[in-house]
């Protein structure tokens, strides 16, 4: 509430980022030339939508919290918020949980970006922080691009909770499921080299909610890899320079939450993953 009230948005003042809303569409106003925005066509006042932008750059206010889900990480409050003509954003599919809705569309950039960088003549993926949303929806995009046979083609995870990793080994859709700490660059390192025959991962995507796991996403990664930065709690100075410290050249990115249809290409994978979707209800829902 004081975040909000003295900035005008939800700034998380420790991530730097913000999550999404949901909420009911009040007004539609025009555009600057009496249009109705593209992002605004087909909708109505009434509607239930979720934003697709962070709360970090959505005006925003709040008038009170009526609920706190510390395990979901999900708040209900009652405010308004106005959305810009640039903003993208989706009306909720009447068939889904709102609550599962919130946590899906929250990282609806992950799997689309999962979908571009792996390529089939890949040998093996690596995802840090596997067993969160983005984690897992990830590793479910990574199984898909490299085939269902396990063995040839790896999907490698690093999970350091225990029981997000057990539930991820239930899912089926990772070789190996590490259950180390993502923050210990040579551990990280070791064990992804053991899991793969030795061989460093072709692409490394860090979804880890903490900070300084840089170095075990770079190290993990083989010469002219990809690491893909989803994590907002990422280091630009720590990526780039860890690289050049260790001598690898491997390609970085940083992670961009938008990706067109990013929200139809996740919302979908909960009816092709009916497991995933199941996990999530229990976590989420």
């Amino acid at each position: 509430m004081e975040t909000v009230a003295t900035r005008g948005k939800q700034h998380n003042p420790v991530t730097g980022s913000g999550g999404m809303l949901l909420g009911r569409v009040a007004q539609i106003a025009p555009t600057a030339d009496g249009r109705v925005a593209r992002v605004h066509e087909g909708l109505a006042v009434g509607d239930r939508v979720a934003t697709l932008v962070s709360l970090s750059l959505t005006p925003l206010r709040l008038d009170g919290i009526t609920a706190v889900r510390a395990e979901s990480a999900q708040l209900d409050v009652t405010g308004q918020a106005v959305l810009f003509e640039s903003g993208s954003l989706v009306k909720l599919p009447s068939e889904m949980p709102e609550r599962l809705a919130l946590a899906v569309l929250d990282v609806a950039g992950a799997a689309p970006q999962v979908a571009r960088l792996v390529k089939p003549e890949m040998s093996s993926v690596l995802v840090l922080g596997g067993g969160g949303k983005s984690g897992i929806l990830c590793a479910a995009e990574a199984r898909r691009r490299l085939g269902a046979s396990k063995g040839a083609r790896r999907v490698i995870a690093v999970e350091s909770y225990p029981r997000y990793a057990d539930e991820l080994r239930a899912l089926g859709i990772c070789d190996t499921v590490l259950t180390i700490d993502a923050r210990d660059p040579v551990a990280v390192r070791r064990a992804v080299l053991e899991a793969n025959d030795g061989r460093e991962v072709d692409v490394t995507f860090s979804c880890v909610n903490v900070p300084d796991t840089e170095m075990a996403a770079v190290m993990a990664t083989r010469d002219r890899g990809i690491v893909y930065f989803f994590a907002m709690s990422t280091s630009f100075t720590k990526a780039a320079l860890g690289a050049e410290g260790v001598s690898k050249d491997v390609d970085l990115m940083i992670g961009n939450g938008y990706a067109e249809d990013h929200a139809a290409h996740t919302l979908a994978m909960m009816h092709e993953f009916p497991a995933i979707r199941a996990l999530f209800e229990t976590r989420y829902g």
